[in-house]
């Protein structure tokens, strides 16, 4: 009797496999540039022809010799690693030998390489058949580097073609990669063209911080921060690595979708779940409605912390002390929002500033550098208050425009954070008609609540703060329809803070900049509106024109 379960043919299942790791253009582009980094390259130049589905990648790596390169598109066949125990110090992109071969599978392949040691002014250009065998071989005059290019992508999977995206979404797909790839690795110079036309460059930079702005054309490296923590083993924190991050300042410096959080894992962008809900949390109550941060994370950790083999193209991995890191994520973000003197330097309004100096400089003809430079303050003196609304400040650099309310709001919902106080109501307050959702919400932030009678209902506790006041039966209904405690923290901070038109004293706005200036996050209230508007002393000068020199065409002789 003849078994029904037979092995399937070598060919079959590297059909199988090719088609699991090379599953779109941005796929194969992404296998090809880290192939590239791996050699060591710090120049890129990227052709891409969608409506061709072809691809090519050429760079200034270490190159492969004529043995290396026949061996190059083999099955299974990688420089990276020799062992099994490899697997679990793995240091480069690759490792798995499979790239190039699917490559050969799912298209045309071609490569030109010559080694950098190569003293002769040529290299060699081999073209595979779908098994990675050579087929052709010559000497190519090229620049010691490589080549490949991939043609007819996916002509033997027709099926695959057409459940593709739409070319606009691929292009993005591309560009997300390519973005990710460069925020990883810096010091790479990208060009990309599309269709023999440039696309976009992205030069080198000595940070990821100077990079950014690059691919997110209406911010400037002063709307960033970055940090960097190395962490060394200890046994109440047994991390080994270190930490690299790079936000946004949420008062400047948003979106309206969640498609700049980024997490990276040793020099590869990678989906890792519980960092990304870290920094979504972290964020929370700093930025308007509906907007996301802009965050990208970069964690550097031993190899052997590390599980590679989740997913075929290895965008999910297996971390150890994930929640560890998630912590460590956490306070990172928390001391990056907390207010450095440099905050108070105007870089977040520097455009808006930037132009209206020019517009006033438009007749007087006389250059402007750019970026205006900045210094750092010292803290806020409080010297009036503006329309009852806007407490005007100086410090050492300029001068800040702060309001009242929304500042006062921040403060005292990180004191609410910190000190969450239900006291007893001498007499209960009595609400109508409350949903079961609306009972579950005031016993969820600690509220007792009672049957008072048909559809009223006893509050017998509220909230420190709003005790004693007149509306408190509305903020309690306010609170009921909240969703958890920190929104009922925000709508307590919201409702007691000061109101704008209310007169307040000289010492009384000194207090209240000096509260502010120690919250966490001073840079926006628990709504994510921007507390702060600054203005330098040197964007003052230039504005009035106040570097002019009158000389004795105008019958003043220059002072000094």
């Amino acid at each position: 009797m003849t078994s029904e379960i037979q092995s399937l043919p070598i060919e079959v299942v590297h059909h199988i496999a090719a088609g699991e790791v090379i599953d779109s253009l941005a796929a194969a582009l992404q296998e090809l540039v880290e192939n590239a980094l791996d050699a060591g390259a710090t120049r890129l130049s990227i052709g891409l022809w969608p409506d061709q589905w072809q691809i090519r990648v050429t760079d200034n790596g270490m190159g492969m010799d004529l043995e290396d390169l026949r061996r190059a598109a083999s099955p299974h066949s990688t420089s990276k690693i020799r062992t099994q125990a490899d697997l679990w110090q793995i240091g480069s992109l690759g490792f798995r030998g499979e790239a190039l071969h699917s490559l050969a599978q799912a298209g045309t392949l071609e490569i030109c390489s010559r080694t950098q040691a190569d003293p002769e002014v040529s290299g060699w250009r081999i073209r595979y058949s779908a098994a990675g065998k050579p087929q052709l071989e010559e000497q190519v005059a090229i620049a010691p580097g490589t080549v490949v290019t991939v043609k007819d992508l996916f002509a033997p999977w027709p099926a695959r073609r057409l459940g593709l995206p739409d070319g606009n979404q691929q292009l993005r797909a591309i560009q997300r990669s390519l973005q990710q790839m460069a925020l990883c690795h810096p010091q790479v110079t990208w060009q990309v063209e599309l269709g023999d036309r440039p696309w976009f460059v992205m030069a080198a930079a000595p940070t990821p911080r100077m990079l950014l702005p690059q691919m997110l054309k209406n911010f400037e490296e002063s709307d960033f921060r970055e940090t960097t923590i190395s962490l060394e083993p200890k046994p109440e924190r047994p991390l080994q690595g270190s930490l690299y991050l790079l936000m946004g300042l949420p008062d400047r410096c948003h979106r309206h979708r969640p498609d700049w959080i980024r997490t990276a894992v040793n020099g590869r962008s990678v989906e890792i779940p519980e960092l990304e809900q870290a920094i979504f949390g972290a964020f929370r109550f700093t930025l308007p409605r509906d907007r996301y941060p802009v965050c990208w994370l970069h964690l550097h950790v031993p190899p052997d912390q590390i599980d590679w083999n989740r997913h075929p193209n290895k965008s999910a991995i297996y971390l150890h002390q994930s929640e560890a890191w998630a912590a460590q994520v956490r306070s990172a973000i928390e001391s990056l929002l907390c207010l450095h003197p440099a905050s108070l330097s105007p870089y977040g309004q520097q455009r808006q500033i930037t132009d209206l100096i020019k517009t006033a400089e438009a007749s007087g003809h006389y250059p402007l550098s750019d970026p205006l430079p900045t210094q750092q303050p010292a803290a806020l003196t409080a010297v009036a208050q503006v329309q009852n609304r806007y407490i005007l400040a100086e410090h050492k650099g300029g001068i800040c425009l702060i309001e009242q309310h929304i500042a006062h709001e921040r403060v005292i919902y990180e004191k609410l954070r910190k000190d969450w106080r239900i006291v007893s109501l001498e007499s209960p307050v009595i609400l109508e008609q409350l949903s079961p959702r609306q009972l579950d919400q005031l016993r969820r932030i600690g509220l007792e609540v009672d049957r008072f009678g048909p559809q009223l209902w006893a509050v017998r506790s509220a909230p420190a703060p709003l005790v004693g006041r007149e509306d408190l039966a509305e903020a309690l209904l306010e609170l009921s329809l909240g969703s958890d405690l920190d929104s009922a923290l925000v709508a307590t901070a919201c409702r007691t803070a000061i109101r704008n038109g209310k007169p307040l004293p000289q010492i009384y706005m000194q207090r209240l900049l000096n509260d502010w200036q120690r919250t966490q996050n001073p840079q926006t209230c628990p709504h994510g509106r921007p507390i702060c508007l600054s203005l330098e002393e040197t964007s003052l000068a230039r504005y009035f024109r106040r570097h002019w020199v009158v000389g004795k065409s105008h019958g003043i002789e220059p002072l000094g």
